[in-house]
């Protein structure tokens, strides 16, 4: 699911002051984890998930980023390295 992303969403994505506020670490991709960023894009449309390094290897971070767009019903807006942001 792709729709176009409005300049907005994309300014607030790539802004330095826009932290990550879900972190996945040791214990991975969980049911837990998956609804805590349904409810964060619930409550404000826009998340930035940071991996803890070392969890993925490089190859399995874009896949990972998918499988959390496609569970959360959301879009991609920017992914660079083990910092993601997801809209909806």
């Amino acid at each position: 699911m792709s729709k176009n992303i409005p300049q907005s969403i994309k300014k607030i994505a790539n802004s330095k002051e826009f932290q990550p506020s879900v972190r996945i670490g040791k214990s991975g991709i969980t049911e837990n984890l998956i609804e805590e960023i349904d409810a964060q894009l619930a409550k404000k449309d826009i998340v930035k998930i940071k991996i803890n390094r070392g969890l993925f290897e490089r190859e399995q971070i874009k896949q990972v980023w998918e499988h959390l767009s496609s569970e959360t019903n959301s879009n991609i807006v920017t992914s660079r390295g083990n910092v993601c942001v997801l809209w909806r």
